[in-house]
């Protein structure tokens, strides 16, 4: 009989080789669609961590359910090959369908609503609706694998997993850098469905020479169906604590290390490949163990020692260590650059643990009860597993971040990985053995090392090593969507951050930003009566929209509930108390969800978005949006929309501007200069023909005249003197940018190579060159009218 830990010779390493080549395609395919469904799911269903928890849960659920149900409806007496290539022929077909899928029930999805218990139920039905079909199919690959002929030893089957998950880094790379980066996730899902074709003709063409009835692993004795004994119960709950483990894991540390590298699509893509490549090497070294270890699970017990070591190295490195690594990533002259430091210090820190994690997973199959069939044994550990990952994965996003902090949630996960070595490695009977009493102490000593995140990562992020020291972070807390901090410094100032980049304070350029977004918002507007204001912030621009009398209902969407928090306690005097204005109600969401998901119409929109590198801000730019933006503007109704010239390129500030007057044709810029050079802009747009009229200006002046005069703007010429040019004025300039369609949101690529930039003021300068005096745009007297030409030649 062969043993699960023996090696075959019914097939040779070529026929291997070419099985494991198949594996790692697929993985690659399988990537590369989760990315690509991710992103367009998102733009429906939204972006908060209660969506994404959704969404993750749905595909993880669907491949789990896969893996049982195969060997359940799939004799291992049918071909295995053949049924292994239909498997990959309908990933593919569904990935394509997933492509028409998707956006037709997220639309049902919006046109029903998606707000409290009934929209987490409609998030559900739609992410299991496009997810589930295929998510099952990509769940039935391995185990139909682990059913060829030389795969009758857990060494070959941990093979296959290996291989499968080097394909997935590859995907999840040539997604990330190169096919959502120059096409969009059309060519993305048309990729990944070529592979899988291709995947599956060579299985069809293979199948002709493995056609027997496959080798069945066995121990020696009859598997009981029905009955896990106690020793296989301990492996599969080990097993599952270290899908609980990794996946909470991978949450937080994707947060933290997001934090220092900055949450660009390319640094989170690098952060998930690690991760892969981690357990991809893991996995591997695992599988080599099953063929010489005699004990496996006691190996596997270990293991979650090692892990919980591992853990704690992590931890001590994101929080204690690298964020205080002397490195300055302004003065890269290539992003390239610094995207090759974050790789490095991405596997510095991650490697270890996920090493351990992969590894885990052959290991588990070596030890778990020997079974007749391989794909019902493959099932079993992977379902043990996967719903291990599922609950870590939940938790720690919707649960542990923004109720425990990342600290207490890592020295839980370090105390259940001890866990889930104590299961396997205390004999049966002896609760104080010397091994558990020393992995509990061990246990104790790294729960103890486990840092807190310092305030100054929270607050600066990846400049943390720059502002160290050089101001006090008078708030710092970890929220479920985001991290919020407010730092002062002498003289009174203070800076509000949210994920770790400052995003308003009360010095002299942000404040004239925000009090311009909201002012110009309401006076531009025929009968500002409903502003919607996406972005809180610190709450200064709501809080000008609020204190135009003729605003009467004030609508704020923040998908942070920390960033009102702090902004009420930290910023009341700058932004007029606007928490607690009577006019104003609060809304918890996403900005682009609340606004898909809302029947309301609005007299006026403003938006103020992350910055546009920071993954999902990109969202709030798309054509789409403000398609949206517009049918829920009323006649005469205006929206504007901040635009960011700093850390970001020439390319991303274009396609912005250039994606705004596809809709918005007659908008217009306005510039906020420094000195007298460009540091950001507001873009307005109408739904119909924008007129201003300077005597009307004059009389809705006087009670915004105080809030205008604090930061510099002492009349209505002041505020239109910054005019810096419209969508017919500026077609030279826009020339050959890139739209940002929902479908490619190709601004966050193009921003995502320039944060480290900051080209401001050449930006605005090359953009100025085409501004002309608009002379249908303003009316007045002709005293007026030149007064005013007079003051932007200024």
């Amino acid at each position: 009989m062969t043993t699960p830990s023996q090696t075959p010779n019914s097939a040779g390493p070529r026929l291997f080789a070419l099985l494991a080549v198949l594996a790692a395609a697929s993985g690659a395919a399988a990537l590369i669609y989760e990315i690509v469904w991710f992103q367009i799911l998102e733009l429906s269903i939204g972006s908060s961590a209660v969506s994404l928890a959704v969404i993750l849960a749905t595909f993880m659920g669907g491949t789990c359910l896969g893996a049982l149900l195969l060997p359940r409806f799939i004799s291992p007496r049918y071909n295995t090959l053949r049924t292994y290539a239909w498997i990959e022929l309908g990933i593919g077909i569904f990935g394509m369908l997933a492509w028409f899928l998707i956006p037709l029930a997220g639309s049902v999805y919006t046109a029903w609503g998606g707000f409290g218990f009934s929209g987490f139920l409609l998030r559900g039905l739609v992410a299991a609706i496009c997810l589930l079909p295929p998510t099952m199919l990509m769940g039935a690959t391995l185990p139909a694998l682990s059913r060829t002929e030389i795969s009758s030893s857990i060494s070959r089957i941990g093979g296959f997993y290996a291989a499968n998950i080097a394909g997935a880094v590859f995907g999840c790379l040539l997604s990330g850098f190169y096919l959502l980066r120059e096409f969009d996730v059309m060519v993305a899902s048309f990729v990944a469905a070529s592979i899988n074709a291709a995947v599956a003709l060579a299985a069809f063409a293979m199948s002709r020479s493995i056609s027997s009835p496959v080798p069945l692993l066995s121990s020696g004795r009859e598997e009981a169906s029905s009955e896990i004994s106690e020793e296989n119960a301990a492996v599969y709950v080990a097993i599952a604590l270290s899908g609980f483990c990794a996946l909470a894991s991978e949450a937080i540390w994707t947060r933290t290390l997001g934090l220092l590298f900055g949450a660009s699509v390319y640094t989170l893509s690098i952060i998930v490949a690690v991760f892969l490549i981690g357990l991809g090497i893991g996995s591997g070294l695992g599988s080599l163990l099953c063929r010489v270890i005699v004990r496996p699970a006691r190996v596997l017990g270990y293991c979650q020692l090692l892990a919980a070591c591992g853990i704690a190295w992590t931890a001590v490195n994101v929080a204690g260590s690298l964020p205080y690594w002397p490195i300055d990533p302004s003065i890269a002259t290539n992003s390239w650059f610094s995207l090759q430091l974050d790789l490095d210090r991405a596997l510095w820190a991650l490697l270890p643990p996920t090493i351990l994690w992969g590894a885990s997973f052959p290991l588990a199959l070596a030890a778990a009860a020997p079974a007749k069939d391989p794909a019902r044994l493959w099932a079993r550990v992977y379902t043990a597993n996967t719903l291990g990952a599922i609950a870590g994965a939940l938790a720690a996003s919707l649960l542990l971040i923004g109720w425990a902090g990342s600290q207490h949630a890592q020295q839980l996960l370090i105390a259940m990985s001890t866990l889930g070595a104590l299961v396997l490695i205390i004999p049966r009977g002896l609760k104080r053995s010397a091994a558990g009493i020393l992995a509990v102490l061990l246990c104790g000593i790294l729960v103890y090392a486990v840092p807190p995140i310092p305030d100054v990562l929270v607050a600066h992020g990846r400049y943390a090593p720059s502002w160290n020291g050089k101001g006090d972070i008078i708030y710092s807390r970890e929220g479920m969507n985001a991290s919020v901090a407010v730092s002062s410094f002498p003289g009174g100032a203070l800076t509000f951050h949210v994920a770790g980049k400052i995003q308003a304070s009360n010095v002299p350029r942000d404040m004239r930003l925000q009090r311009m977004l909201g002012h110009l918002t309401t006076l531009a507007a025929l009968h500002p009566r409903s502003v919607l204001v996406i972005g809180c912030g610190a709450g200064i621009t709501a809080g000008a929209v609020s204190i135009d009398p003729e605003v009467e209902r004030e609508t704020i969407v923040e998908i942070e509930p920390l960033v009102p928090e702090a902004a009420s306690l930290h910023f009341s005097k700058e932004n007029f108390d606007v928490v607690h204005s009577s006019k104003v109600q609060i809304r918890i969401d996403d900005g682009r969800h609340y606004l898909l998901t809302s029947n309301e119409k609005f007299d006026a929109i403003t938006a103020d978005p992350l910055d546009p590198w920071v993954k999902g801000a990109a969202s709030l730019y798309t054509l789409e949006f403000f398609e949206a933006a517009r049918k829920h503007l009323n006649p005469g109704g205006v929206i504007t929309m901040y635009i960011q010239l700093f850390e970001t390129n020439d390319d991303a500030v274009r396609s912005a501007v250039s994606t705004f007057f596809e809709v918005f044709p007659e908008g217009t810029v306005w510039g906020n200069t420094v000195e007298g050079k460009g540091h950001d802009m507001v873009l307005l747009g109408t739904a119909g023909p924008l007129r201003i009229n300077l005597d009307e200006m004059e009389k809705r002046w006087n009670p915004v005249a105080l809030s205008f005069a604090a930061v510099g703007i002492n009349s209505p010429m002041d505020l239109l003197a910054t005019y810096a040019g419209r969508g017919s004025d500026l077609m030279e300039w826009r020339k050959g940018a890139a739209l940002n369609r929902d479908r490619n949101l190709r601004m966050q690529y193009l921003a995502g190579m320039g944060l480290d930039l900051d080209e401001s003021a050449a930006i605005y300068e090359r953009m100025l060159v085409y501004r002309r005096f608009p002379e249908d745009l303003f009316e007045g007297t002709p005293e007026r009218l030149q007064e005013l030409r007079s003051a932007m030649m200024r």
